[in-house]
């Protein structure tokens, strides 16, 4: 069996229906999961990384583990335990879903000593062990549908600079490939795109698939930070915009690991945009 934490998320939910079409028994779980967020067949539970406990009971019979790092509220988990938990009920495989922010933002305290602390855990848990450390999501779009649908208009800061945004879809099938097959023991994958998109041209894809313009207004840095704290920690406001403002050569490289594992290229922005036109109509 295989236990898929985050699994309503943009990674897992997708990595959940990829499992459970391969035949694998699959447990997934997220706070306040239902039936109605899973495919027939699959397994819930409820469960918060921040209550060890209630994670226990899910481990029980099972073989792998995907673990994400609990995105904003990953500073309030200790990984130690989640893995400490896994060992215990068995689990002999992990995947980590991580951030290419681990290397690229070693200084920052999300990107860098948060996610490094369940890299660390992770590789000292005596596990199996994959991580996975993807670039900025497509999925990270969806932030734009009320302007989209109400306006037909995008605004976003740094208008022509590009970063090879990744599929989550894209994770979640590498993510599938390490828990199920062999050789990837030991590794860590770098996730990105197959190009360097600019904003200017996500909104243009986004356009694309809906067959008509969505205009693009190019935000200042104060205009963008200003939004973004609405949602964001502070700190996590910066670093997100230091990394779509001024990004570093690893954090522009087009890594070749999804095709590596999966054999096919890279989805593009485009594929994203088109599969969830629907989203922004």
């Amino acid at each position: 069996m295989i236990v898929v934490t985050g699994g309503t998320g943009n990674v897992g939910r997708s990595l959940v229906r990829i499992l459970a079409a391969a035949g694998e028994r699959v447990t997934a779980t997220s706070r306040g999961i239902s039936a109605a967020d899973v495919p027939e067949g699959v397994r819930h539970g409820a469960a918060d990384l921040a209550d060890i406990e209630s994670l226990r009971p899910l481990l029980d019979g099972a073989d792998a583990l995907f673990l994400q790092n609990g995105g904003p509220s990953a500073h309030l988990l200790n990984p130690w335990d989640i893995t400490g938990a896994a060992k215990s009920a068995g689990v002999g495989r992990v995947v980590l879903l991580s951030s290419l922010g681990v290397v690229t933002r070693p200084d920052s305290a999300s990107h860098g000593d948060t996610a490094r602390g369940f890299e660390d855990a992770v590789r000292e848990s005596g596990l199996d062990w994959t991580i996975l450390r993807p670039g900025g999501f497509a999925s990270n779009a969806f932030a734009w549908v009320p302007s989209v649908r109400e306006r037909r208009a995008i605004a976003a800061p740094f208008a022509d600079t590009g970063l090879p945004v990744v599929d989550p879809d894209d994770i979640a099938e590498v993510a599938a490939a390490a828990l199920r097959e062999e050789g990837h023991a030991g590794h860590v994958y770098e996730l990105t795109g197959p190009a360097l998109n600019t904003p200017r041209e996500l909104a243009a894809a986004i356009g694309a698939a809906l067959g008509e313009p969505v205009r693009f207004v190019e935000q200042t840095r104060a205009e963008a930070h200003a939004e973004m704290a609405r949602f964001m920690p502070e700190p996590v406001v910066e670093t997100t915009l230091d990394i779509l403002g001024e990004p570093t050569p690893e954090e522009q490289r087009i890594s070749p690991d999804v095709e590596r594992v999966l054999g096919r290229a890279p989805r593009s922005f485009a594929d994203w945009a088109a599969r969830n036109a629907a989203a922004f109509r």
